[in-house]
């Protein structure tokens, strides 16, 4: 699809700020004035450079994701919005003076959510807020009606007898844990995953569970589920969290609840997603290549802007800091912004589809890839930064240290995890380095209507751009060898 004629060219503000940018270059590499000093500046002083650039008020971050969100809304895996967001996007980056633009297509089956509602029947006539769950199956025309029986956990759920929910609609009303690393995420994600497969076993007919949030708004945070020999056994909601509430009360009184669940999603089996791909080329022929990526799909019902609208943006903006500097970096800069993120898929690899499309297209070079990171955790601050293990403690994380301080970014005791999308590359060998966000009220917006651009703090924005541009000049323009430090740790749960 060609692009809209608006998108081939940088703003005026963008090229001020380049040219601001190049000057500071400049100026510092003046300021050497002793005969046996280099002659540019250090890689250090280039990261505080870019660094400051960023926190100046750099908007090339909040015009992407802007632009992004309001262009084409809601992005979902698969979709024409998805397709046209992928095109846009590698326009822009062609218009930035990216090298290496391109787009990466692979098949999948994608899902469709259609008209859906509940409602509670007994003990009384009352409405409920629920959202069907990513790849659940439609209900039949007249809906699925049954009564309820609450677990309190997912390991409830799995200590049920065979047989014990037939005709029945099982509940899990786990209510997940407000934490600053989003850790609460990881006990609700098999809820969400695997709950309906549990349920189906045990002769369940739908499946309820508490939302995946950390929110008490009357809205329903979707998410994908897991196929089970092929399909996802059963339709599958999950309710908002005063809905759940309003459950567990009417239970409580020792009142049978009986509900009634609509919905008219449907599949699209010969769909497809695209990565698409950018570098920053490095100025050795074969020093390697730094990977950093956030994915350009989203869910159906808000418009992606902070999962995972401002991940694309603060890559985008770091590498074309990077990229206006008159010296380049020794390694490559490649910027993946990947497809199908949300989705999960019948057969394996099952989730982070655009993420095993890359390391399958990519096998051959990525021997070359030194280290990997990716923003997927919202626009909130950066407070740490996770390396490979070994290098916790060298002149390398040093470096990082003094250049991050100064934005209140600290180095984190622990090694760093791959994200969703990076993960499988991980698998293969690169060795993975984290910016950890403030994930406080993350999940108030994750997968929600509410994930829209009014959500997004600029100064926060700016100050994870700020951190990316450093941390990822100093790891391209470096020999250190990440490689040989590389510590094998799970993708994190998305």
């Amino acid at each position: 699809m060609r692009a809209p004629q608006a998108c081939q060219t940088e703003s005026p503000t963008v090229r001020h700020q380049s040219k601001i940018l190049f000057a500071l270059w400049l100026a510092a590499a003046a300021a050497v004035t002793a005969a046996a000093a280099p002659a540019v500046p250090s890689a250090e002083e280039v990261a505080a450079q870019l660094r400051d650039a960023a926190m100046a008020g750099h908007d090339v971050a909040f015009t992407w994701v802007s632009e992004l969100t309001s262009r084409f809304g809601p992005r979902p895996a698969g979709s024409s919005s998805e397709h046209q967001a992928a095109e846009w996007a590698a326009a822009r980056l062609k218009a930035m003076g990216f090298e290496n633009v391109h787009i990466e297509m692979f098949p999948l089956i994608a899902w469709v959510r259609g008209p859906e509602h509940a409602e509670l029947i007994a003990p009384s006539a009352q409405p409920l807020v629920v959202a069907a769950l990513g790849e659940s199956p439609p209900t039949p025309a007249a809906g699925v009606e049954g009564d309820v029986v609450i677990f309190p956990s997912f390991e409830a759920l799995k200590a049920a007898a065979p047989g014990s929910l037939a005709g029945k609609i099982a509940m899990v009303s786990y209510r997940m844990v407000r934490m600053q690393d989003g850790a609460g995420y990881g006990p609700a994600f098999p809820i969400r995953a695997e709950g309906p497969g549990e349920a189906a076993r045990r002769g369940a007919i739908a499946f309820l569970m508490r939302s995946a949030g950390t929110d008490n708004h009357r809205i329903a945070h979707t998410g994908t589920t897991r196929y089970v020999d092929g399909r996802v056994p059963l339709p599958c909601f999950a309710l908002s969290n005063p809905d759940a509430d309003q459950i567990e009360r009417i239970a409580a009184l020792g009142q049978v609840v009986r509900v009634r669940l609509f919905s008219g999603a449907s599949y699209v089996q010969d769909a497809h997603s695209q990565n698409v791909v950018a570098d920053v080329r490095g100025r050795d022929k074969s020093p390697g290549v730094v990977l950093i990526g956030g994915h350009l799909d989203s869910w159906d019902q808000g418009t992606g802007a902070i999962d995972d609208g401002t991940g694309t943006a603060i890559m985008v903006a770091a590498a074309k800091l990077i990229r206006d500097l008159p010296h380049k970096p020794r390694r490559t800069v490649r910027v993946v912004l990947f497809g199908s993120e949300e989705v999960s898929q019948p057969v394996a690899p099952f989730f982070a589809f655009g993420g095993h499309s890359y390391r399958d297209n990519h096998k051959a070079e990525l021997p070359a890839h030194v280290i990997a990171g990716e923003s997927d955790f919202g626009a909130d601050r950066v407070y740490s930064v996770a390396l490979p293990a070994t290098v916790a403690d060298s002149d390398f994380s040093h470096a990082v240290a003094r250049v991050l301080a100064p934005i209140g970014v600290l180095m984190s005791k622990e090694p760093a995890r791959p994200e969703t999308d990076t993960g499988p590359s991980v698998e293969a060998g690169v060795p993975a380095f984290d910016l950890n966000q403030d994930g406080t009220r993350y999940f108030d917006i994750h997968h929600t209507p509410d994930d829209t651009l009014d959500k997004i703090d600029r100064q926060q924005l700016d100050q994870n751009v700020a951190a990316w541009a450093a941390l990822v000049w100093l790891a391209a323009d470096s020999d250190v060898d990440f490689r040989a430090h590389a510590a094998a740790a799970a993708p994190l749960m998305k």
